[in-house]
């Protein structure tokens, strides 16, 4: 808890921390470094690998925590009884505690079939750190049964999530006096612009469809997040920026989401050449990761159901990293302690009775890979 391990940054001081606790007899650890060069994944091992196991999946990187105030330091745990406060309790270093808690346990095990511990990174700046580990896998390990991956579900195990794809779109003009705008090109004006076609797409989105009614909303959104632009008052604004976000509903492709901003981004382009005016509009894609789709391994589905001692939610509509495990044709169920609503804001919490109820449903999983294979 102490180390903010902070997205898009080195994370070898929490890499570090993670192999130090899994040094243990019977636990078989790969660093897997990531294209970056100062970041890497962590695949561990226990039991035989060449039959098929589950993965137990987690990310290291947490939200950052500026302009929130805390009550407490946010990188310094605070015990108040069962109630265990810090910036990534719930999401998602609580299920990470629990999993190097159980490390030693799986060790113990007489397992016959593998459990796996996958630790990535880089999850909260768009899943773009899991996708080098899952490319390894197959030789790593054998094809896994399953993944369960350990975000705050309150330990309901659910099956479907959406997809996403964000982008960020860059406006650039030409600056000049304000007392004669004619001599420049605004910025801001075509951001503005933008801005409206964004909230008619989301507004077609929310009126017609498609829909999927396990989710709410049930249907796919999109929305411009952040909007940034000029220097001063007095100067025409030569640069303006949107972020903008697509979630999409299984069966839809997040990205097919962001063909009418391209499409509106090259009309705007052409339109200035032809004008010969000093505009320039330019997009770049900052994350992506697909949908979940409903899990069709009802064994799997029941499996969870059964260690959870919880019943299945059908969907979701935040993201997580199981839509790329699914991807690569290993199901995936997410299923983990603590609430998806505490995770990212001040204050953030975890309850050390839902520790104990993920210990309990980790040790389950264990003594079901200790069966027959």
């Amino acid at each position: 808890m102490a180390i903010p391990s902070l997205p898009g940054a080195p994370n070898d001081v929490v890499t570090d921390c993670l192999l130090a606790h899994l040094q243990h007899d019977g636990i078989e650890v790969s660093l897997l470094p990531g294209p970056e060069g100062d970041r890497a994944n962590l695949f561990v091992t226990i039991g035989p690998r060449d039959k098929p196991g589950y993965i137990l999946s987690g990310h290291s990187d947490v939200v950052s925590v500026d302009n929130q105030i805390w009550a407490t330091d946010p990188f310094r745990l605070a015990v108040h009884g069962e109630k265990l406060t810090g910036r990534g309790t719930t999401d998602m270093k609580g299920f990470l505690a629990c999993m190097l808690a159980m490390a030693p346990e799986f060790a113990a095990m007489q397992l016959r079939r593998p459990v796996h511990l996958a630790f990535s990174y880089d999850e909260e700046i768009g899943c773009r750190g899991v996708g080098h580990m899952i490319v390894r896998l197959p030789e790593l390990c054998a094809q896994p049964m399953g993944a369960i991956i350990g975000e705050p579900s309150g330990m309901h195990p659910v099956l479907s999530h959406k997809g996403k794809q964000a982008l960020e779109l860059r406006f650039t003009g030409k600056a000049g006096h304000s007392s004669n705008p004619r001599l420049g090109e605004n910025a801001i004006y075509a951001a503005a612009d933008m801005l409206l076609h964004i909230r008619g797409m989301a507004e077609s989105m929310e009126h017609g469809g498609p829909f999927d009614t396990r989710f709410i909303p049930a249907h796919s959104t999109c929305q411009a997040g952040v909007v940034r632009g000029g220097a001063a008052v007095n100067i025409i604004p030569d640069s303006a920026e949107i972020q903008f976000e697509a979630r999409a509903i299984p069966g839809v492709d997040p990205r097919s989401l962001s063909v009418p901003i391209i499409e509106h981004i090259e009309a705007l382009n052409a339109q200035a050449r032809a004008a010969g005016r000093n505009l320039l509009a330019a997009w770049r894609e900052t994350s992506s990761y697909p949908a979940l789709p409903p899990c069709e391994d009802q064994g799997f589905v029941e499996l969870m159901e059964r260690l959870s001692g919880r019943s299945s939610v059908q969907a979701v509509s935040y993201g997580t990293e199981a839509g790329l495990y699914h991807q690569a044709g290993i199901p995936s169920i997410i299923c983990g302690p603590g609430d998806i609503a505490r995770a990212h804001g001040p204050d953030e919490f975890i309850l050390q009775s839902e520790l104990r109820d993920c210990m309990a449903m980790l040790r389950g999983l264990g003594a079901e890979l200790c069966r027959d294979a």
